[in-house]
């Protein structure tokens, strides 16, 4: 390994970087838009109850079965980020090797290795964590249904 790397291989480096970083940052936006489009198919469910009440449950059925469909959409376009990000960072991981210093490397080496964390035995990685609230929201579509459903 060199001490200086080969500048093309630096620029491609870099690239590759700011596209994980882009990537990321999409992600974000995706999560946001999602949460909106369920905190308005949960404010359209409330606004359908206090008009309707208990006596109708069709519509409980269309909002559930719609925010079952978003939070599956979620889910699954959170899984398609994750592996792209672990591909992306795989890359980046493979360019490092040409480094005298790994950043990202270390960092992920960091991350998971060492003695546990207060609380939990490991690093809890974001793209996990996050993948949990569509398969909550889905279970609280498929609640709101079964409660009117049994009135």
């Amino acid at each position: 390994m060199s001490a200086e790397p080969d500048p093309r291989t630096l620029e491609l480096y870099k690239i590759a970087v700011e596209m994980a970083d882009r990537g990321s940052a999409r992600r974000g936006t995706a999560n946001a838009f999602f949460l909106s489009l369920q905190t308005a198919v949960i404010s359209i469910a409330t606004l359908v109850d206090t008009k309707l009440g208990d006596s109708n449950w069709p519509p409980y059925l269309a909002l559930s079965l719609a925010g079952v469909a978003i939070s599956a959409s979620w889910w699954l376009q959170l899984r398609s980020y994750r592996e792209l990000n672990a591909a992306k960072f795989a890359v980046i991981n493979r360019i490092e090797k040409q480094f005298p210093v790994r950043i990202f490397t270390d960092e992920w080496e960091s991350l998971t290795s060492g003695p546990p964390l207060p609380l939990r035995k490991r690093y809890a990685e974001l793209g996990a964590v996050e993948m949990i609230t569509p398969i909550v929201f889905a279970g609280l579509f498929v609640l709101l249904f079964l409660a009117k459903v049994a009135v």
